[in-house]
This record gives structure tokens, sequence and C-alpha cells, in this order.
């Protein structure tokens, strides 16, 4: 009996229904992550026309049950693709959002700080970006500033966010 159950803790178990059932759902959430993507983004994907064609045509499908049924196909093939590759590709679009929102709010803050710091906030911001035009950013925050005291809707500061966003790049090794 010894040598039976030496014999089983050697031989590799076959995964359970349980286990089965859970990466079948993780396959299946997977497909759905790519089917919220952007178009631009979905694009990039490493999948094979087939799955793209049964991805759109869940995008296509109005019942819920038919829909239930094409994202079950959808798991079901998942395997078949490059699941590595695709959840890479995930994580690198992830990871170019959060820094494209950092710049975003990079981008509030410094428009926040040029209006409510008046021309010492101008003053700094110059010595950190030389290359923009004065005269406008001037005007900008003086327009931004007028608005805000009057509590008016915020048009100008909607500009001079605008203007930042146009002068100052995305680069990692900009100034903060």
């Amino acid at each position: 009996m010894a040598d039976s159950e030496q014999y089983q803790n050697d031989c590799p178990q076959p995964p359970s229904k349980s286990e089965l059932k859970r990466e079948m759902q993780a396959l299946q959430q997977l497909g759905k992550e790519l089917m919220a993507l952007p178009d631009s983004h979905f694009a990039r994907m490493p999948l094979s026309e087939d799955m793209r064609d049964a991805m759109a045509l869940y995008k296509r499908l109005k019942h819920n049950e038919a829909r239930r049924r094409q994202l079950q196909f959808i798991g079901k093939n998942m395997p078949r693709e490059a699941v590595a590759n695709i959840r890479a590709e995930l994580e690198k679009i992830d990871q170019e959002n959060k820094i494209y929102r950092h710049h975003f709010h990079r981008l509030e803050q410094l428009r926040d700080q040029l209006i409510s710091g008046g021309s010492d906030a101008i003053t700094q911001f110059l010595d950190e970006y030389p290359t923009v035009d004065i005269q406008q950013l001037r005007n900008l925050v003086r327009q931004a500033q007028k608005e805000q005291s009057l509590q008016k809707p915020p048009t100008a500061s909607r500009k001079l966010f605008r203007f930042l966003r146009e002068n100052l790049s995305m680069a990692p090794d900009a100034p903060q």
C-alpha cells in the first residue's frame, strides 16, 4: 500500500474541475478586457484573425444570452492565442495610460499654481521652461485670474491648460 501512495504522489494530478472553471473564467475576463479597449489599442493586440472576428461578432450581438455564449466561445479559444503576449501588451497599455494621467495631473497642477501664484509663479515657471511664449502665458494667466475673481466659467483656464499641454512634452526627463 505504501508503494501505491508513493506512486500517486509522483504522478502529476490533472487540474480539478474548479481549477479548469477558474481558468476559463479568467480567459473570458481577458476577452472582456480586450473588447473594452478602444480600437487604436485593440489593433495592437497580437490576436489571430479568427479571434478578432469572434470579438467583433460579440460587439455586434444585442441579446444577453447570445453575448454570453459568444464570450464562452472566446474564452474557450483564447488558449490558442499567445495569452502571455496579450497580457504583456495590456500591461504596456496600462503603463502608458498611467504616464498620460500623471502628465495630465501635472499640467493641471501647473495651471492652478500659475493662476493662484501670480507673477512669482510665472517667473518660476519661465525659469523651468524658457522656450514658452512669455507674452501669451502672461495674458492667459491674467485672463484666468480675472474670470476666477468674477466667478465666470473657466474658459481662459481651459485655454491656459491647452497652452501648457501644447508647449510641454510628456518626456519623463522634463522638469517637474
